[in-house]
């Protein structure tokens, strides 16, 4: 593939008539400081690449020089531009003025919140499921349950963190300065850095996470247009960017996402939901492992939904789908052993706690069972551990590129974490407490897939083991953020112990595959 320059002065005005719609959405999303970065890592280009076989598998054809009519004529449109700034314009390059990284991850969080929403019953007691190729249908496509979640969180930031490695290769070898830097005369109305400007990497944001984004939220393409159109336009009104450092930027980014897009296509996602058929195979299939297990499988209860219609189980094949940096031999590999059995003495015990904790709650468990609920209609458990991890991320000051390598450590665990989890939930097939014992009643929302294990435990040990590698000054508070998600589903009633224990170490050696990459990708 190979990106040809196209200079040409962008026409300020395309995207004017957008503004209006956005303006209500900027003032309610949280501010962020403008970013000033402490470290440009020019050194970037060079990280080891993941998905790309290296920073020039997408060509960018060297820029105008700075002297050129063709670039002069770009800074006179900038010029041009800033003298006629209005209010709404200002606003826009302060939205984005933080950096794209951390703004379009709380654009993906507040999306995946707003489509996290279960298919409710037809009539009939039947679920309809979500259609990608219409996504506008009753129910809406789609259902950003946690594993759809974990899967956006990765691909997004991980084409993010790609793309913007690329973009880093080709800025250091073609060393165009950004136009506030080449004529005094253009206001700098971010703050200003060294970086060369070409390609933009606010354009290569834009074009790889809306791409991205179009196709996980196919409803919401809109909404994300009007986003990634600001972005870019922010970067021109600025100073920061000229509309040829956009264009190269732009479509960076997109043929980046194409390569991206053309992973999720055949990631096993697409069967991730299974068939009625395969939904009524799982009791059998659950039986054959614990018989491998040189367990009585005969005599295990089995997991069975509690929803009434029942509803079929979200996503049983989830743990089939691709990982990063994992086989599905290692997933197998790290699977644990199997669950108490139901008519163990060592279940009789741990369901007695449950029961325990239903009933005799503190003030305190209760509001931790609140404050980690992560149910329908929130960002979902890796969600959680992503806005933990933006303030982190803005306090360092860091460049857009080592951002963007945070966020796509933390996802690539976390979606890890999601098909092991997954795996395990239904190679052992086990019921909830409440399944046991009717009498237990949750403080919180009963998920419709089996206990063991516990799906927090799993994301937020993989979360907290690298968020301590990452900011290893605060370790012992990511522990304690992880131990307080893990048990507040032992509070909430939805899990015993053994599901929370297991579940912890299971996402500590899972995120052991992303940190062993993270240690010699030569960011360090």
């Amino acid at each position: 593939m190979r990106i040809k320059n196209h200079y040409i002065v962008i026409n300020l005005l395309l995207f004017f008539t957008l503004l209006s719609a956005c303006n209500k959405q900027l003032e309610e999303t949280e501010s962020l400081v403008p970013l000033a970065p402490v470290d440009l890592d020019e050194d970037a280009g060079n990280w080891t690449m993941i998905v790309m076989t290296g920073p020039d598998q997408v060509a960018v054809s060297a820029p105008a020089d700075i002297n050129s009519d063709a670039y002069q004529a770009e800074l006179a449109a900038i010029k041009n531009a800033q003298s006629n700034l209005t209010q709404d314009q200002r606003k826009i390059i302060e939205y984005w003025s933080g950096g794209g990284v951390l703004r379009w991850n709380q654009i993906l969080r507040e999306l995946v919140a707003q489509y996290n929403r279960p298919p409710a019953p037809r009539p009939d007691g039947t679920y309809p499921a979500p259609d990608p190729e219409n996504p506008f249908s009753d129910p809406e496509f789609p259902f950003s349950n946690p594993p759809y979640a974990a899967r956006a969180y990765s691909y997004v930031t991980l084409a993010q963190f790609e793309a913007l490695k690329s973009a880093w290769y080709y800025k250091f070898q073609y060393n165009r300065p950004a136009p506030y830097s080449v004529d005094n005369s253009i206001q700098a109305l971010v703050p200003k850095t060294d970086l060369p400007a070409y390609p933009s990497e606010d354009a290569v944001l834009s074009g790889v996470t809306v791409e991205l984004l179009k196709a996980l939220f196919p409803a919401a393409v809109e909404e994300i247009t009007i986003h990634a159109a600001n972005q870019r336009n922010a970067a021109l009104w600025s100073g920061k960017a000229s509309s040829s450092d956009i264009s190269a930027g732009l479509a960076l980014g997109k043929s980046v996402a194409a390569l991206f897009l053309a992973r999720a296509r055949t990631d096993g996602m697409s069967a991730a939901v299974g068939t009625p058929a395969q939904w009524a195979a799982l009791d059998d299939s659950a039986r054959v492992h614990w018989a491998k297990a040189g367990l009585n499988a005969n005599e295990e209860i089995l997991w069975q939904s509690l929803e009434n219609p029942p509803r079929p189980p979200m996503l049983p094949f989830f743990g089939q789908v691709k990982g990063w940096l994992m086989t599905a031999q290692d997933f197998a590999n790290e699977r644990p052993g199997p669950p108490p059995s139901s008519s163990s003495e060592q279940m009789k015990i741990e369901l007695e706690e449950v029961k325990q904790y239903s009933k005799n709650y503190t003030r305190e468990q209760l509001a931790t069972v609140h404050k980690w609920a992560d149910g329908v209609t929130t960002y979902t458990p890796p969600g959680h551990w992503n806005d933990i991890a933006a303030e982190f991320i803005a306090d360092e000051k860091y460049s857009e590129v080592r951002a963007a390598r945070a966020f796509a450590l933390l996802n690539m665990a976390e979606h890890n974490a999601a098909v092991a989890c997954w795996e395990n939930k239904f190679y052992w097939f086990n019921p909830r407490p409440s399944q046991l014992d009717p009498s237990i009643k949750t403080t919180t929302g009963l998920p419709n897939f089996p206990s063991y294990g516990s799906g927090h435990s799993t994301f937020s040990a993989a979360a907290a083991a690298v968020l301590s590698y990452l900011f290893p000054a605060h370790t012992q508070y990511f522990h304690e953020q992880k131990d307080e998600a893990a048990l507040s589903r032992l509070y909430g009633a939805i899990h015993y112990r053994s599901d929370i224990e297991v579940s912890v170490e299971h996402g500590d050696r899972i995120a052991t595959y992303t940190i062993n990459f993270a240690l010699t990708d030569g960011a360090d």
